[in-house]
């Protein structure tokens, strides 16, 4: 089989893109107080209860990183010495005949547990951690996905399959300098030497055409010591301080990797019990980091349009989107009273295509005058989505009436809203008038003049 069959393989049944819906509100909550039970319990010592609450959350909700990495970290140290293989591997056999069964069937959920009960007996099971994280990939849980293959190259540095998975999944993100690590750590493997120094050369060739910027290295204080170093030794006397754990994760987003950032703001995290200051700063980062993402897909697409490159850039964006809901939607848990991050989350929950759940938070947001006009436009378009029209109507005539000349394009979009949708009401008057306003004040937005000229032409 050639390296590139089995890298599709792992990076994805991403071809499917398929997702899964978030957590409920209710759910979410649960799953909060789970990660944090399973956190005091992993610093306590409870290794076993702390595999067992974190593998509950990612098992919930897939695509948080912040609970995969719990669940890694206490598998960590709970099988801390001990040996890889042996009677385990022998175990986990079958198991893993059922974990490839679930994903051909689509059943995604039961996939992951069966997966995660499989690792909770055989955490270096490196078949099952890549089949995992093909499985993610499939449902566009991309930051899980990574952190999955990051374990199986942890478990095995020198794995050919492994390797090639983990510079397949980086370069379909744009970091070649981290998918032609994966190559150099093969070229002193016989059977795949040409295939690695092959792939060294394009991937440098692809790297330079990009015009990525270089991270390079790092650069020497005047005393010759290392900041990194400096920051690290820092960081290990005082293992709370947060101003210089933020400090080190951005010398190592800037030098190294966003994973080894990221590890540094997890272990902060749980270092600091889970204070809200470090968690909202890794949470931002994380929504920063997924739109580096999209960012350098967008470019790939630009720079050469093919469908591989453009199903690469949705199911960022999907993730992206996913990411959002679910950071958005634990800040409103926290900050009940706090309309603009009800407001950000009813805009992803629209854009991934659940109008209903949006709706709710729309309406939660209409007691803030400022957004009056915006809010109601967005409720016309759930409204209009879920085929409730004389509410969508409703609501884009209180946004006509609410949007001013300051918001003019939000105005613009109201009126020609309001227009389709008199049109499809057969209420060709309004049509014409919510329309015929939209004409005066751009008569090229959208396809306005030649709806205007239909609706004329009825007339004659």
């Amino acid at each position: 089989m050639s390296g590139k069959t089995e890298e599709t393989k792992a990076v994805g049944t991403e071809m499917n893109g398929g997702s899964l819906s978030p957590p409920s509100p209710a759910e979410r909550s649960r799953l909060t107080k789970c990660f944090t039970t399973g956190s005091d319990n992993l610093r306590k010592g409870n290794y076993d209860y702390a595999v067992e609450l974190f593998g509950s959350c990612v098992a919930g909700d897939p695509g948080s990183a912040i609970y995969l990495q719990g669940f890694l970290e206490a598998l960590s140290k709970k099988y801390s010495g001990k040996k890889k293989g042996g009677l385990a591997s022998l175990l986990s056999a079958g198991s893993r005949g059922s974990l490839k069964r679930l994903l051909a069937g689509g059943k995604t959920r039961e996939a992951i547990k069966t997966g995660l009960a499989i690792l909770k007996k055989n955490p270096f099971d490196t078949a099952c951690i890549l089949t995992l994280a093909e499985t993610c990939g499939s449902v566009n849980c991309l930051d899980t996905q990574g952190l999955f293959l990051r374990q199986a190259l942890d478990v095995a540095p020198k794995d050919i399959v492994v390797n090639r998975h983990c510079a397949n999944y980086k370069e379909r993100l744009g970091e070649y300098d981290q998918a032609i690590s994966c190559w150099q750590r093969l070229v002193g493997t016989k059977s795949v030497r040409e295939e690695a120094e092959r792939e060294i050369a394009r991937l440098s060739v692809e790297k330079t055409r990009e015009k990525l910027e270089s991270r390079g290295l790092s650069s020497k204080e005047d005393s010759g010591v290392d900041p990194l170093e400096q920051l690290q030794k820092k960081l290990a006397a005082s293992p709370t301080d947060s101003e210089t754990a933020f400090e080190l994760a951005d010398l190592l987003e800037r030098e190294a990797s966003i994973e080894e950032a990221e590890k540094v703001l997890v272990n902060i995290l749980a270092a600091s019990g889970n204070d809200l200051k470090v968690r909202e700063h890794l949470e931002d980062r994380q929504i920063r980091w997924a739109k580096r993402k999209v960012m350098l897909a967008e470019k790939q697409v630009q720079t050469t349009d093919s469908k591989g490159n453009r199903e690469t850039l949705d199911r960022l964006r999907t993730a992206l989107v996913k990411q959002e809901i679910d950071i958005f939607a634990a800040r409103v848990e926290r900050y009940p009273d706090n309309v603009a991050w009800k407001f950000e989350l009813a805009i992803r929950l629209k854009t991934a295509g659940s109008p209903a759940e949006a709706i709710k938070y729309f309406q939660q947001v209409q007691i803030d005058s400022r957004r009056r006009g915006a809010v109601a436009l967005e409720l016309g378009e759930c409204f209009q989505k879920i085929k409730q029209y004389p509410l969508a109507m409703r609501n884009y005539q209180t946004a006509v009436e609410s949007l001013g000349d300051r918001e003019i394009e939000l105005r613009k979009r109201a009126l020609y809203r309001a227009g389709v949708l008199a049109a499809a009401m057969k209420d060709r008057d309004a049509a014409l008038k919510f329309l015929s306003n939209v004409a005066e004040i751009d008569f090229a937005y959208r396809d306005v003049a030649q709806r205007l000229e239909k609706l004329n032409a009825e007339d004659a």
